[in-house]
């Protein structure tokens, strides 16, 4: 039994005359990522997309996982393909989900007649399914409200294709129809969320780690990889450059005020990404920084590392509260990673009593304090150690 993958976009089919670019970016999106797995083909019709494999060989269960995490698909659907004939479709769609089947009390038929010449109107093709369906189980019932399975019939112009309940998809807009922008991440639970969200409004991501040996270990940067990894498996390739920090710490630790140690660091990571940003074509930065969350996160704080910023800064979980960010963090399969206790420059000297209230004008004279900070700064953006993360890396 030939067996394909339907899937259906969702806010794309509000692009009007644009939505034939964005789909070709979606089926681009699909293809590079279950590439590994063996040639598919893809087909555009009816706000559907066809995707199908070459090779019985090739494993669906994986396609239909790698495929579920790609950004802009609103539901996904493994389906058998039979001919346009009603004997045909009502054989296929029992021996196709018999075994979904037996374990369901209840079930019930769904029908969508794109192609008007096809001699069954929707309701009659669910009742020949119906019928034939309860014929070979007497033990089922149908239940149009709250149905174990859903059996679906689509009669499209080239072929029908059966399949049970539509899985989930990852929603939102392909990646690289929103622009690039650079994600600030560090080893804890927001800036991996933050990537995410991002991602799923269609943006590529550049991303920038701070580390700062002797203080930070190898171990917080593999974890930092692994966490964009995570990331990467919906947001596609992302380009990973690892800053070394740690003289510009040391510095802020030896000249500026403790209690602005955390707000100052921000500024001048601002700067150091801003740069890479730039030079990667990036149109804007991205932070996990969530409002009121810590002391350095207050809206004065936040004011105060804008300015520094040489694009604009996006904080998708700026409104978001802790058990929210974690829920995302889990749906990911991040938040077991982000929990690990290996220390990240930003958790390097902590002030014990950050001030919650700065300007932007102290901030300024704190920096200040700084000797040579624009060489330093440049040395920091010069020691940049690019690494290429992907979950699925192409064949």
């Amino acid at each position: 039994m030939k067996e394909i993958i339907l899937i259906k976009d969702g806010e794309l089919a509000l692009k009007g005359l644009n939505r034939n670019t964005f789909e070709d970016i979606l089926i681009k999106n699909m293809r590079t990522r279950i590439s590994p797995l063996g040639d598919f083909s893809f087909r555009k019709s009816q706000s559907t997309i066809t995707v199908e494999p070459h090779s019985e060989n090739i494993d669906l269960d994986e396609a239909v996982a790698r495929i579920g995490k790609v950004f802009g698909i609103v539901g996904i659907s493994r389906a058998a393909v039979c001919e346009k004939e009603i004997g045909k479709i009502r054989e296929t769609a029992w021996n196709y989900l018999q075994d979904e089947l037996l374990f369901a009390k209840t079930f019930k038929v769904t029908a969508k007649r794109s192609d008007k010449n096809f001699p069954y109107k929707s309701p009659e093709i669910c009742d020949e399914v119906g019928g034939y369906i309860l014929s070979q189980n007497h033990r089922l019932k149908v239940d149009v409200h709250n149905p174990d399975v859903v059996v679906t019939v689509e009669v499209r112009d080239n072929a029908a294709y059966i399949h049970g309940s539509q899985l989930p998809g990852a929603g939102g807009m392909p990646s690289g129809t929103g622009g690039r922008a650079c994600l600030l991440i560090s080893g804890g639970i927001d800036s991996p969320v933050a990537g995410y969200m991002i991602a799923k409004r269609g943006v590529k991501l550049t991303a920038v780690h701070f580390a700062s040996p002797p203080y930070t270990s190898e171990l917080a940067e593999m974890k930092v990889h692994e966490l964009l990894e995570r990331v990467s498996a919906y947001a596609g390739r992302v380009n990973l450059f690892t800053v070394h920090f740690t003289e510009l710490q040391e510095a802020i630790r030896d000249h500026c005020p403790e209690e602005m140690f955390t707000v100052t660091m921000r500024r001048v990571m601002m700067k150091v990404a801003s740069k890479i940003a730039l030079w990667q074509a990036c149109d804007a930065l991205v932070t996990g920084e969530s409002l009121g969350q810590v002391a350095s996160q207050t809206i004065h704080a936040l004011k105060c590392t804008d300015v520094c910023a040489g694009l604009p800064v996006f904080r998708p979980c700026i409104g978001m509260d802790k058990n929210e960010i974690i829920e995302i963090s889990r749906k990911i399969d991040a938040f077991d990673i982000s929990i690990r206790p290996y220390e990240d420059c930003c958790t390097v000297f902590t002030p014990r009593h950050p001030r919650t209230r700065p300007t932007p004008a102290y901030a300024a004279e704190v920096e200040a304090m700084l000797p040579d900070e624009d060489a330093m700064i440049q040395r920091a953006v010069d020691s940049a150690k690019l690494m290429i993360i992907e979950a699925y890396p192409e064949k």
